[in-house]
């Protein structure tokens, strides 16, 4: 394991060469040799795989509507993410990509369970299991997380049903990633209370149709639904695995 680690890490030093690659490789390599040594390399691989497909569907989606927008960049035991270089041109831009991380990362975590299943491979099963929860974590309707982004084309102040959701789950499973969240949700909860609809560039920025709106709050609350019944189903077949 120790020479499997060392060889990552000359890698790591390697991608210092490539300049602007070695956020996204150099990063997602180093996650892969901290996670194998708790976790072993089989679930490293698959673990960052999960987040890379994730962070990915932002990328796309940014890209597609002509944004500015970097590579991801890999933090372990954190997770990962894409600089926006700008802001989002409206409220159906920023939820349109927030919508495609959970999205393409549900479509990974599905392929992994499937061949998880149908191949009988217990740490792909942990795969699967833990694309499914991170893509369902990143639901709750609180920036930084994807459901913030996506529940902005609905309404800032959906923000404030975030904060008990936050709150709960940081009082039955407190970790510092979650208080980080927390933390990070702030300013952005006091903005939503504090917002003056009468400005006429927030009212350019939340300018969405009814119709617009209807169809991201089905896809929003259909795909929570989604991983919350996969989040469930998968760990029931984790203690057979």
């Amino acid at each position: 394991m120790r020479e499997w680690v060392s060889r990552i890490s000359l890698l790591v030093v390697a991608g210092l060469k490539f300049g602007k690659l070695f956020g996204t490789v150099g990063t997602m390599l180093l996650s892969i040799g901290l996670y194998a040594l708790a976790f072993g390399w089989r679930y490293a691989v698959g673990i960052v795989a999960m987040l890379l497909i994730h962070e990915m569907g932002h990328y796309i989606a940014a890209r597609q509507r002509g944004m500015n927008v970097g590579l991801p960049t890999f933090i372990p035991f954190v997770g990962a993410w894409v600089e926006l270089k700008e802001r989002p041109h409206d409220a159906e831009t920023e939820a349109y990509v927030g919508l495609a991380g959970p999205m393409l990362g549900t479509v990974g975590a599905i392929a992994a369970w499937f061949l998880a299943r149908d191949g009988g491979i217990p740490w792909l099963l942990a795969v699967a299991y833990t694309g499914f929860f991170i893509n369902l974590i990143n639901m709750i309707p609180l920036p930084p997380l994807d459901g913030g982004r996506i529940t902005a084309v609905l309404s800032p102040r959906i923000w404030l049903l975030g904060v008990p959701i936050i709150g709960w789950l940081l009082w039955m499973h407190f970790s510092m990633i979650l208080l980080l969240v927390a933390i990070l949700a702030g300013p952005h909860v006091f903005a939503a209370l504090n917002m003056d609809r009468s400005d006429a560039a927030t009212q350019q920025y939340y300018a969405v149709s009814p119709r617009i709106r209807w169809e991201y709050g089905l896809i929003y609350v259909g795909l929570i639904a989604f991983l919350a019944y996969m989040v469930n189903e998968v760990k029931q077949q984790l203690p057979n695995a």
